[in-house]
């Protein structure tokens, strides 16, 4: 498949993909969707990729504007053939995703990065579901995961209200992990991408797995999934590799096996 609206590069064990300018159009919108979608499959038959970094190559590239003219039509056999997902791919991705956000995240495009595990903004920029303004709610994920994320009551504000907020005020939420200058920006991610390929793969799949299924469970529920994911964890090679580190005093040289 030859990618139009992404680009992506290996560094070791991370992979970096950037979406390419800030343009949007319906017709680029589903191109960005299946382009996702199949570089997640990609993703999955290599093993070597640890940690994925999601950019742009534009301060535009997560302001995603509401396209009233795709939905004036809208009769139930239409609608649907306009609701290209673009969290929905990188939500499926067992690695950690970490959001590197050069700018604003607006509309589906915070739905985007609310889709990553690890979200890192630049001062200055802003973040907002605007999609109210225009007689819409957001559908690609952004009720649900801003609510899990920041909070019921702080999610209704920024949805009903349809209101930006800034760089400082997502950070003291809890809606981005770290707020950086933009020439620091890749620096900061990448110290923390590489911190997290250094880790045993399978531990790190495990870890997303409890943490998001554990929060549509009972707590029960969840620290039975974790028990197992835990017991799981002893029948892998890296978990032996991790003893014998520990004992030899070095550092572990994990396979993801």
């Amino acid at each position: 498949m030859v990618f139009e609206t992404i680009s992506f590069e290996k560094k070791a064990n991370i992979l970096i993909i950037s979406i390419l300018g800030s343009k949007k159009d319906p017709e680029r919108l589903s191109r960005l969707s299946s382009e996702l979608e199949e570089l997640r499959n990609e993703i999955l038959l290599d093993q070597e990729i640890r940690v994925i970094l999601l950019t742009g190559t534009e301060e535009g590239a997560f302001v995603f504007p509401v396209l009233i003219e795709d939905f004036e039509e809208k009769t139930p056999e239409y609608l649907p053939e306009k609701f290209f997902s673009i969290s929905a791919p990188i939500s499926k991705i067992e690695q950690p995703v970490i959001a590197v956000v050069p700018g604003d995240a607006i509309g589906q495009g915070l739905e985007m990065i609310l889709s990553c595990d690890i979200r890192i903004g630049v001062l200055g920029s802003h973040y907002g579901l605007p999609q109210v303004k225009s007689g819409l709610i957001p559908w690609d994920g952004g009720t649900q995961r801003l609510a899990r994320l920041i909070g019921k009551a702080k999610a209704l504000e920024m949805i009903l209200t349809g209101e930006a907020i800034d760089a400082q005020e997502a950070f003291r939420i809890g809606l981005i992990n770290k707020v950086v200058a933009k020439e620091e920006l890749m620096k900061a991610a990448m110290e923390i991408a590489t911190k997290m390929a250094s880790m045993a793969p399978i531990s790190l799949r495990y870890i997303k797995e409890a943490i998001y299924k554990g929060m549509d469970m009972t707590l029960e529920q969840g620290l039975r999934l974790e028990a197992d994911l835990y017991l799981l964890i002893h029948t892998t090679k890296d978990r032996e590799e991790g003893i014998k580190a520990f004992r030899q005093k070095r550092s572990p040289k994990f396979e993801g096996k």
